[in-house]
């Protein structure tokens, strides 16, 4: 098996990986990762031969961009103090209690290395936090800010990771230096994602067509990176910011079109890199292994005790941290969404699971120092980072199910039906209202205008059939049963008529270019 056929092997399970999660009840970025477990141990499956300094750039930018496009910027700004508190105050104290306690239990390891280590196991991972919590029907509340932590904590641990390897690497450290480059590269991702959000609206706009607008969606997110990476910013929070951006101005409520080609777009996207990347961490574990060099014992003992460090400096630090945020929730009117029982907090500890960003920066470590020296305990660290990898991402990723099941915390479904409801409310009224705006200016038959306005009715009770009274519900499940069997019927017209269509491309003569133009047409009046 060589490299391309290992890709397709990878791209294959990502796909099937979500049926099989499904059916039994597990997280399809776990499965993969113990596919990779799998393929690693298996003679005939190569290494993967990725330079280290690629995988970030390769794999991030889209994983980051689709999963903003799940949230919004109110999101974020409504859960700003415990984000902050986990995706930057959190990342600073695991770092220093794994630097701590990996300088004392390794022998011979420098203070800057075991930093670096702390810092590239310190940030769970963004994707499995959205792919695994995401799926288990939790209270968007808890989804939401598991997500804003696995986003935005990359930040902060990349660039504590560079000043520590910097530091290692020279043997030089100096705090105030390494505080300027963190607010720097904030600095500098912050405006690299405002200034080509901006660029890339206006681009889309111009282009017009759905195909081109999607194309350039897929090329944003690996622009924002590399240039924010090279003038030395943040590429991870530069495509935040970008696909935030885009998320809050690029959105046409009147382009149909574009917005579901874009959802299945990047739902496959989705799908397919995420599968390769935690595919990629159990088949990196050939690194792992090569690394223990018969020092099994006393390497998993270091790997062991980490972990514990990671899993214990988690809880110990939720516990006040949700506390405080309580506290201060309940003396200010601040409209944030926070944990309301131990259980939530529970679960968002058990969530921390750590993934592709802590396996890059794991291999990204240099092999040599600036004089020419080996870089002090490299293998260790390596081997150290992979076991605090597997150990949260297959263990709490496999049990996170049961966890769930087994405290019971579940989203609330009334809160959710309400808002949907509200919502109905709203489309309905708006309608309403343009009916009348038109009305105004244009003479319309009493039938037409009682028709408009049953439709208007009828686009609320199709959100939400708890609008209106019985009666009025009883024949609106009237109409929808007629109108039902009138697009079952003209569903099977077009049916018949898209088959007619295709089948001249066989035919002697077609154009199969014109073809697809009618077939185009008949698609898209089929979505109406």
């Amino acid at each position: 098996m060589d490299q391309l056929a290992l890709l397709f092997v990878l791209l294959l399970g990502a796909l099937v990986s979500v049926p099989v999660g499904d059916r039994f009840g597990l997280p399809a970025p776990v499965l993969m990762t113990l596919l990779g477990i799998v393929l690693a141990v298996l003679d005939f499956v190569p290494n993967v031969d990725i330079p280290p300094d690629l995988i970030l750039p390769a794999l991030l930018p889209p994983l980051l961009y689709a999963s903003v496009r799940r949230t919004s910027w109110r999101q974020f700004t409504a859960n700003k103090r415990p984000i902050f508190l986990l995706a930057v105050a959190l990342v600073f104290v695991t770092t220093a209690a794994v630097a701590f306690v990996a300088n004392a239990i390794v022998p011979g390891l420098p203070i800057a290395a075991a930093v670096a280590l702390g810092a590239l196991v310190a940030p769970p991972d963004p994707v499995a936090a959205t792919a695994v919590a995401g799926q288990l029907g939790l209270p968007r509340r808890l989804v939401s800010i598991l997500e804003g932590e696995g986003l935005f904590n990359d930040v902060t641990a990349i660039v504590l990771y560079h000043v520590a390897i910097a530091a290692a690497v020279s043997g030089t450290f100096s705090p105030w230096r390494a505080g300027l480059d963190l607010v720097l590269s904030a600095v500098v991702a912050v405006a690299v994602g405002l200034a080509l959000g901006w660029a890339a609206n206006k681009l889309m706009s111009l282009l017009g067509d759905a195909t081109l607008q999607i194309g350039m969606t897929l090329l944003v997110p690996f622009a924002s990176y590399v240039l924010a990476e090279e003038l030395h910013g943040s590429g991870v929070l530069a495509v935040l910011t970008t696909a935030l951006f885009l998320a809050e101005y690029a959105t046409d409520a009147d382009d149909v079109v574009t917005r579901l080609a874009g959802h299945t777009f990047w739902d496959v996207v989705d799908t397919l890199v995420t599968g390769v990347a935690f595919g990629l961490i159990g088949l990196e574990l050939h690194n792992a292994i090569r690394t223990a060099s018969g020092r099994w014992a006393e390497m998993s003992g270091w790997a062991a005790a980490i972990v514990a460090v990671v899993v214990l400096v988690r809880l110990a630090y939720l516990m006040p941290a949700t506390w405080l945020t309580k506290r201060l929730h309940a003396k200010r009117d601040y409209d944030e969404e926070i944990p309301t029982s131990w259980r939530e907090t529970v679960i968002m500890w058990w969530s921390g699971m750590r993934g592709v960003a802590s396996v890059a920066l794991a291999l990204a470590i240099p092999l040599r120092m600036d004089d020419g020296s080996p870089f002090p305990d490299r293998d260790e660290i390596v081997f150290i980072a992979f076991g605090v990898i597997m150990a949260t991402l297959v263990l709490q990723g496999l049990t996170l199910p049961w966890l769930v099941r087994r405290l019971g915390v579940r989203a609330d479904e009334d809160v959710e039906k309400a808002f949907e409801k509200e919502l109905a409310v709203r489309a309905a009224k708006a309608a309403k209202r343009r009916l009348k705006e038109i009305e105004e200016v244009e003479e319309l038959p009493e039938e037409v205008s009682e028709q408009l306005l049953r439709r208007a009715f009828d686009i609320g009770t199709r959100i939400s059939p708890d609008l209106g009274d019985e009666e009025r519900r009883e024949a609106h499940e009237q109409r929808v049963r007629r109108i039902k069997r009138m697009r079952r019927i003209q569903g099977e017209m077009l049916s018949a008529a898209r088959h007619e269509v295709l089948s001249a491309r066989s035919e002697p003569g077609a154009d199969p270019e014109i073809v697809d133009r009618v077939l185009r047409h008949l698609d898209v009046r089929s979505l109406r």
